[in-house]
Parts: structure tokens; sequence; C-alpha cells
């Protein structure tokens, strides 16, 4: 494929469209950008040659000039000493630069215009360069996204699994005993300190109604002794 025939093709092509289409988007951006680089570097290449014959092309004209100024300047010189003869010679070779110069010109405004065309390319294919960077940059944010949403499902779904559901439920089983082992402990220490207390104050009722025994016992031994 010609260099022309790559450029139509690249500058026309409808780059979202082929993206859209593509089966890997960001392998086909890149042999895309890679073919317009090497499409540019062609172009640029191409436009500094015809510039090159441009320059070549005016040097000539210039030169041709100059010997087109000198013969008319001869054949001046030979009219005004009345040598029609070298007159006519100077003429001639005049007139020979003289149509040197006019096909030099001739080809030298094809080439200006091949070199304006090749600009117009070259800036033509560095404006859909940059577009396709632009693409580029976009499908790597794109796929970096889709990377970092698709480990968050992942993990979504890690979690929501069936198994760690379970594993969750086992632990919090496990605390649940631990809390109702540690309460258990706790609730039979606060019934023997109760029982403990309460047992004191069961001695007191003892102690007094001992008391009250004792002291009836007396009464009556002294009833009795007074009888």
């Amino acid at each position: 494929m010609g260099i022309f025939t790559r450029f139509r093709d690249i500058v026309t092509s409808n780059i979202s469209a082929m993206l859209d289409k593509a089966e890997d988007p960001e392998k086909l951006i890149k042999l895309m950008i890679r073919e317009m680089e090497d499409t540019l570097i062609e172009l640029k290449s191409s436009c500094a040659s015809s510039i090159a014959s441009q320059k070549r092309l005016q040097r000539k004209l210039t030169e041709i000039r100059d010997r087109e100024a000198f013969w008319t300047g001869k054949a001046e010189l030979a009219v005004t000493k009345g040598r029609d003869d070298l007159a006519r010679q100077a003429l001639k070779e005049k007139r020979n630069f003289t149509q040197q110069a006019k096909s030099t010109e001739e080809e030298m405004a094809e080439i200006s215009a091949i070199v304006d065309q090749y600009r117009d390319d070259i800036q033509a294919l560095e404006n859909k360069l940059k577009s396709a960077r632009e693409k580029q940059r976009m499908l790597v944010q794109r796929h970096i996204r889709a990377q970092n949403k698709k480990q968050a499902q992942e993990e979504i779904r890690r979690v929501d699994s069936a198994e760690v559901v379970q594993k969750f439920e086992e632990m919090e089983n496990h605390i649940e005993r631990m809390e109702a082992e540690a309460d258990l402990v706790n609730y039979g220490r606060q019934s023997t300190l109760e029982e403990a207390f309460e047992g004191l104050a069961a001695d007191d009722d003892i102690e007094e109604e001992l008391n009250d025994l004792k002291s009836f016992q007396t009464g009556k031994k002294d009833d009795t002794k007074g009888a």
C-alpha cells in the first residue's frame, strides 16, 4: 500500500466506529497509532525531499536568469558597436536561457504545490494522530476502571458467598456461646454471694430465737424456785 493510499485510508477512517466493532480495541488503537506514525514519517520525509528540490530549482533559476541577463548585455553591446551579427547570436543565447527559465519556473510551481499539499496532509494526519492518542488514553482509563470494578465485584461475591456467610454465622454463634458462659459464671458468683448474706440473716434469726428460748427457760426456773 502506497503512502498516499494509507494516508487517505487513515484520514477518512472513523476511529470511534472501528474501535466499537473491534474485539480488542486497545490492540487495534495501538496498531492504528503505529500506522499513523509510520505514515507521518514518510510524509515528512517526502515533503523534505520536495523542499530540497524546490531550493535546488531556485538556485538553478537564479543561475539561468544571470546567464539570460549576461547575453542580453552582450546583445546590447554588439548593437552599440554596430555588430548586428554578434547581437543576433547573443539574442539566440539569451532566448535559450529565457526558455530554460520559463521551464524551471513551471517546474518550481509544481513542486511548490506538492510541498503545500504535503504540509496540509501532514497537518491533517497530525490532527488524526492526536485524536487517536486521546482515544487511546480514554481506552486505558476505561480498562483500568473496568479492572477495578471487576475486582470489586469479585470481592463482593466472595463476601456474599455461602461459605463466607456460614463462617460468619459460626463465628457469631461462638461469640454468643462465650457471652452466655460468661453470664453463667457471673450468675453463679452472684448466687453464692446472695446465699452467703441470706445465711448470715438466717443465723441472726436462729440466735435471736435461741436467746428467747433461753430467756424463757430461765424465767421458768426462777418461778419454780420462788414457789
